[in-house]
């Protein structure tokens, strides 16, 4: 799964609008990160998607979060038990 996972960051950023990814579990421990993104953001981009999911009352539903700036988007988004935030530069 690694490898797999790996190769799915760098396939990630060859999108010329992405500067970061990041994978993390449901603990906020990196499992992979590139660009932008690191180690360090792993527990805020983990938390943000848990409130996040508290604010639906449908359980199964996995709202994505949006943080924009001027600058950029940071979408953030979980998928079963990853959570995965992306970095997209401003168009």
């Amino acid at each position: 799964m690694e490898s797999t996972l790996e190769q799915h960051l760098d396939d990630t950023m060859k999108n010329p609008a992405v500067v970061g990814v990041l994978c993390t579990d449901q603990q906020g421990h990196n499992l992979g990160c590139r660009g932008s993104l690191s180690d360090e953001h792993g527990g805020v981009v983990s938390v943000l998607s848990k409130q996040a999911a508290a604010l639906t009352r449908d359980p199964t539903d996995s709202p994505t979060v949006c943080l924009e700036s001027d600058s950029g988007n940071i979408l953030v988004r979980s998928h079963g038990t990853i959570t995965v935030a992306v970095h997209k530069i401003a168009s």
